[in-house]
């Protein structure tokens, strides 16, 4: 017998093993195995001293936000709604005023997802109806720099009803 010949009874009693094995691993489909992962992240990080606080659902994006937020290259701004609730929202440095409005569109859609809320909320309605105040001044400029306002990690912006301009 040649070589040949004995790698090939070889390789053909090792797939009848390989066969074996393949019938005793569980097969899963998609989202069994996405459910399963899900699960097992909540369990880390429900059980993880340093991320405790991220929710057990967490998204890869507030992942990275996290992470820059450590490596100080992302900031913290509070947003204040009309309730008096304050809000956290975390931006990069060199975030503009539509970074900010989008961070907000995210933290709250994710909010009401988390939730089980079922109310579509119109950001174009809200956009139009209320300006993003700082320290009195409307931030009007969508693509001004949030540091050209002066807002600095840490500072409050408050929503304000737009009055109609004649």
């Amino acid at each position: 017998m040649s070589d040949n010949e004995q790698e090939c009874i070889q390789f053909s009693g090792s797939s009848k093993k390989a066969k074996k094995l393949e019938d005793m691993i569980p097969t899963f489909t998609h989202s069994e195995a996405m459910s399963t992962a899900q699960e097992m992240l909540a369990g880390l990080i429900v059980n993880d001293p340093l991320l405790r606080d991220l929710d057990p659902h967490v998204t890869l994006e507030e992942v990275n936000s996290m992470i820059a937020l450590e490596y100080g290259q992302a900031m913290v701004v509070n947003v204040r709604r009309q309730d008096n609730e304050i809000v956290p929202i975390v931006v990069t440095q060199k975030a503009r005023v539509i970074d900010l409005k989008h961070a907000v569109k995210r933290h709250f859609t994710l909010r009401q997802i988390r939730t089980g809320g079922s109310t579509h909320i119109s950001w174009k309605y809200i956009w139009k109806r209320y300006w993003l105040s700082y320290n009195g001044e409307k931030l009007t400029d969508d693509n001004k720099k949030l540091k050209n306002y002066g807002i600095r990690n840490r500072d409050s912006v408050t929503f304000v009803k737009r009055l109609r301009e004649r």
